[in-house]
């Protein structure tokens, strides 16, 4: 029995078959060349090591890599079969070493790893890069288990090439709601006042809860496994890059580095083995052109988790189901 997609499920979820014309703007590895015209802002498909291997060096201004967790896992069609320590190691120095010569000597990298392979990528980029940072982010979803404490967490190392490098701190602040206001001689200190309630800029830590993972009401879920969210991904191309920069991720998957670095008018280039993949990509970069939002990120601020439809409910902008609010801030949300 078929069963029936909601009008509300905006999971993008079309066949290879299907999405031939996407699959039809990708550039194959093996036409690279290295002028950046033949492969700027657009995916490349094929083997990333093979396309790395090929492209320009120091052309990178950013790196965001989401590299195969060391699980066995099926990407449709393709899978990645655990390692043991030692090659998963190898496989990441690998990789990174065809990273390296790409960046620029002011580029930032920024590497997404869960708990445990963290132990390994952390090392590993020491080889190469200066850390700056180690950024954990709570998933929010995630299975429990019967004899251990449920896996709510990943990591993302922040690194740089040297020393100089780009952070654009106003341009990741988060609005946090104010509870009990402080003023001095009647206003309001380090914080605002306004009609839908007082709020503060703060400086982001390396502590992100403010994140919701992509689900199936959201316009930018794919059926892709492990995507991570725009809001995610954001946070990193602000902070670390400027318009016009190029962002490049080695590990694609459905495009949302790609996306999101269109959407705030950067430069992009990814590569990605998995046709279907591409074919997503490609189709949510043809959305972009239009739909500039970021879902939890308006008028150039983070909101944190749920407000934004506390907010519509205030000033009557949106109506919203408070009992899943998760949903009406997916709805990209946009305060007046």
């Amino acid at each position: 029995m078929t069963k029936i997609k909601s009008d509300k499920n905006k999971t993008i979820d079309f066949t290879v078959e299907d999405g031939k014309k996407y699959i039809d703007r990708c550039v194959k590895v093996d036409s690279l060349t290295e002028d950046p015209s033949s492969f700027m802002n657009k995916t490349i498909l094929g083997d990333t090591f093979d396309a790395m291997a090929r492209l320009p060096q120091k052309f990178i201004d950013l790196a965001v890599a989401d590299p195969p967790y060391n699980l066995t896992k099926e990407y449709h069609g393709n899978i990645f079969s655990k390692k043991n320590a030692a090659d998963y190691e190898e496989y990441t120095r690998k990789w990174l070493s065809l990273v390296y010569p790409l960046l620029k000597d002011e580029g930032s990298i920024y590497v997404c790893c869960d708990w445990e392979t963290s132990l390994i990528i952390g090392g590993v980029i020491g080889e190469f890069f200066n850390i700056r940072n180690r950024i954990t982010w709570q998933r929010e979803k995630g299975r429990g288990a019967s004899a251990n404490w449920k896996n709510g967490m990943e990591d993302i190392w922040f690194a740089t090439k040297s020393k100089n490098y780009t952070f654009n701190l106003e341009a990741v602040k988060i609005r946090k709601k104010v509870i009990a206001p402080y003023k001095v001689n009647g206003d309001p200190k380090d914080w605002d006042e306004t009609e839908q309630g007082n709020f503060r800029n703060t400086c982001p830590s390396n502590f992100w809860d403010d994140i919701t993972i992509p689900f199936w009401s959201m316009p930018e879920n794919t059926a892709h496994p492990t995507q991570k969210s725009e809001k995610l991904f954001a946070k990193i191309i602000l902070a670390s890059s400027n318009e016009n920069d190029v962002v490049f991720d080695p590990f694609l998957g459905s495009g949302t580095t790609s996306v999101v670095a269109k959407k705030l008018g950067r430069r992009y280039v990814g590569v990605e083995m998995n046709e279907q993949y591409c074919a997503w990509a490609e189709k949510r970069l043809e959305t972009a052109e239009t739909e500039k939002t970021v879902q939890g990120y308006v008028n150039g601020v983070f909101w944190e988790r749920n407000t934004l439809a506390e907010q519509n409910l205030v000033s009557g902008n949106k109506t919203a189901n408070t009992e899943n609010k998760q949903i009406a801030e997916s709805e990209q949300l946009t305060l007046t």
